[in-house]
């Protein structure tokens, strides 16, 4: 099968540069952005999409053009890059998966990327890599490259610049070396609780940084914009988004580690966390109600990192040999396991539950862990029958084949 990987490491750039990649990164955003603009101006004169093939002639005639022609001190590769970006923005935005798409910003999400492997060059042994109009860039080595080079993306963070090289290779089918199954509850007071009884206690990496944070951002906020005052206190903001950001995602890969090598089969909620943390401000006309107790879950939900954890578990068991499998999260804590009871009344409270018909009682996230591996089971089962049934019906029979002939 193949496999595909991507290795990120932090790039060694002198002053020159950076410069370089910060002018690549603004052309690269300003194509974007005026590749937007365009399809605005078509939209709003009823005019269909504008799509890629059509908006690359446009960008042939800005580089050409004298008004635009700084454009053509970038490689040509990540600007038509940036074309299929938007692109595939649009198609999210027409699929119901994202919203609209929005100009980018100076300083936000900065990145290129290189799509061709015949536009750069990976020098391992020496600890470089060669990009065009850059040059060789030295990168803190930190790990095997495995693989052959598809595409390589550079990006910017933290005042740091980095670079994701993205890999495909061929491997064995794996085989997963456990065989268990397990059902996991996500939750605020408890991180990750599965069904076995063990359970994740949460990290809460933003919480532990919101005051330090916030007196950084007042600070920031007296300062005149764009002073080098103001670029100090930016940095520093930056910084402890970035160290929040770090601390998140290792806590993640460390668990996600774990339970990827020791289950097979991982159940989970299909949970719409896009849904599930949306604002309950409401209008001016029908204003919300809670709105600070709603607002407090939803930074609790967005600390927890919840899309994230199963983003990472489910390629992680695929490279194990295991799956992923998301259930329905309806009435799973609300179900008794014991006698299969259904009631609101059963969860007594956020951590508490207690069946009113049997007298069941245990902790609220655990029971839901343990409905959740229940109705994954139920999913699997039907799978396997659904999927047996249809070998059935595809194997020709000795008569059949006999008929046939």
């Amino acid at each position: 099968m193949k496999r595909r990987q991507a290795y990120k490491f932090e790039l060694k750039t002198n002053g020159a540069q950076a410069r370089q990649m910060r002018r690549i990164a603004g052309t690269c955003r300003a194509v974007f952005n005026r590749a937007l603009a365009l399809q605005k101006e078509h939209h709003e004169a009823g005019e269909k999409f504008i799509n890629y093939v059509a908006m690359a002639k446009h960008l042939t005639a800005w580089r050409n053009s004298n008004e635009t022609s700084w454009m053509a001190d970038a490689p040509v590769h990540p600007l038509q890059h940036a074309l299929k970006d938007l692109e595939a923005a649009y198609k999210n935005f027409f699929a119901g998966r994202a919203d609209f798409p929005r100009f980018k910003r100076k300083g936000q999400g900065d990145s290129f990327r290189y799509p061709d492997p015949k536009q750069f060059n990976i020098d391992q042994a020496n600890s470089r890599i060669f990009l065009p109009k850059i040059g060789w860039v030295r990168y803190r080595n930190s790990r095997e490259i495995l693989g052959n080079a598809k595409n390589i993306t550079v990006s910017q963070a933290n005042g740091k610049w980095y670079v994701s090289i993205q890999t495909e290779r061929e491997v064995d089918q794996p085989v997963p070396q456990a065989t268990s199954t397990v059902g996991i509850d996500m939750g605020i007071a408890r991180f990750a609780t599965l069904s076995d009884g063990a359970f994740l206690a949460p990290l809460n990496s933003f919480r532990k940084h919101e005051q330090r944070l916030a007196r950084y951002q007042r600070a920031m906020s007296r300062k005149v914009k764009f002073s080098s005052n103001w670029k100090k206190a930016k940095a520093r903001v930056q910084k402890i988004h970035a160290r929040i950001g770090n601390i998140r995602r290792d806590y993640l890969h460390k668990a996600t580690n774990t339970i990827s090598k020791n289950h097979a089969v991982v159940f989970v909620e299909d949970l719409k966390i896009r849904n599930m943390s949306k604002s309950a401000a409401g209008t001016i006309e029908a204003p919300g109600r809670n709105v600070s107790a709603k607002s407090g879950l939803n930074k609790a939900i967005l600390d927890q990192g919840w899309f994230e954890f199963r983003r990472q578990l489910e390629y992680k068991l695929t490279w194990n040999g295991g799956q992923l499998i998301a259930v329905p999260p309806q009435y799973t804590s609300q179900t008794c396991p014991c006698c299969g009871h259904v009631s609101r009344d059963n969860r007594q409270t956020q951590a508490k539950f207690g069946c009113v018909d049997c007298g069941f009682a245990e902790n609220a996230d655990l029971v839901g862990a343990i409905n959740i591996k229940a109705a994954g089971l139920a999913v699997l089962a039907c799978g396997e029958a659904a999927q047996s049934g249809a070998s059935m019906k595809q194997e020709p029979t000795e008569e059949t084949t006999h008929a046939v002939a």
